[in-house]
């Protein structure tokens, strides 16, 4: 039997294709809102750089910035990292307007900002102070307005920007108080921010992710058994990871979802759809 190569047939020809380029590939974006390894931003970071996407990332804290970077090594490239406090106008400015210089435009953005203290959160909403309502709304709402509106200079054509929410914002989540009327403002306003940025081509939605183990749910009463109870009553009987929420950012940040816009998507195996279950037991 003739082993030898086809004549005329080249070495190029006979090597292994290339590698499809990842569903980022080219695309550059902004990371706001990461603080350690258990963000749910720093899973979509990880799912977004695995699809070829050039990063950046912004911190408030010293901790988170430390962190971010010893983290920043394990992603190719060498992506931006910038201190910005979201509640500062002139931070935002900056670090969009650096993202910008540096990459040429902004592709992409995913906020992941909101706060509320957990004194706030312990007493109840009746107990909530105008402070502490205000700190809450400015955090989780305007910081997704503000950030929109610096990067809106710089945006790419058919750009994409990606918030996060929680059942909260739509139903009533013990313990969770006025961080769940924060994100229903939220949402509200990606609505409004999705009809505005519409027309030069900018898609904004907003992901509501199932309970995880993440820094800010330490703070929330009863989270773990609330956690399992919601795995068991939900139709896919099981938790979210955060190769789930990775996965649905995604799509929601390429152009698998390039016409998907206003929307809040849920990430939490079916249970929002849920209003009463088999026995008296299992209902909250």
């Amino acid at each position: 039997m003739n082993t030898a190569p086809t004549a005329g047939r080249s070495a190029t020809a006979l090597a292994e294709p290339p590698a499809p380029a990842g569903l980022m590939a080219g695309r550059k974006g902004l990371v706001v809102g990461v603080v350690n390894q258990r963000s749910i931003a720093w899973g979509i970071a990880r799912r977004l750089a695995d699809e070829g996407a050039e990063l950046g990332f912004t911190y408030r804290s010293v901790s988170a910035g430390k962190w971010l970077e010893r983290a920043l090594p394990r992603l190719p490239g060498d992506p931006y990292l910038g201190a910005c406090d979201a509640l500062s106008d002139g931070d935002m400015e900056r670090v969009c307007a650096e993202f910008a210089e540096r990459h040429g435009q902004i592709d992409f953005i995913v906020h992941a900002v909101a706060h509320a203290d957990k004194d706030e959160l312990a007493g109840g909403l009746a107990a909530t102070s105008r402070a502490g309502f205000t700190h809450a709304m400015e955090s989780s709402v305007y910081s997704l307005i503000g950030l929109a509106g610096a990067a809106r200079p710089h945006l790419a054509p058919h750009a994409s920007v990606l918030s996060l929410s929680y059942l909260g914002a739509e139903r009533v989540c013990h313990g969770y108080n006025v961080l769940g009327v924060a994100k229903a403002a939220l949402e509200s306003a990606a609505r409004y921010l999705a009809a505005e940025l519409g027309p030069a081509g900018t898609r904004v939605n907003v992901l509501s992710a199932g309970p995880m183990r993440t820094l800010a749910t330490f703070g929330l009463p009863n989270f773990t058994t609330s956690m399992s109870q919601r795995a068991q009553r939900s139709p896919l009987a099981r938790p979210i990871t955060a190769d789930d929420v990775a996965g649905t950012a995604l799509y929601l940040l390429s152009d698998l979802s390039s016409g998907v816009t206003g929307e809040t998507v849920y990430v939490d195996a079916g249970y929002h759809i849920m209003g009463t279950w088999p026995s008296e037991d299992s209902h909250e």
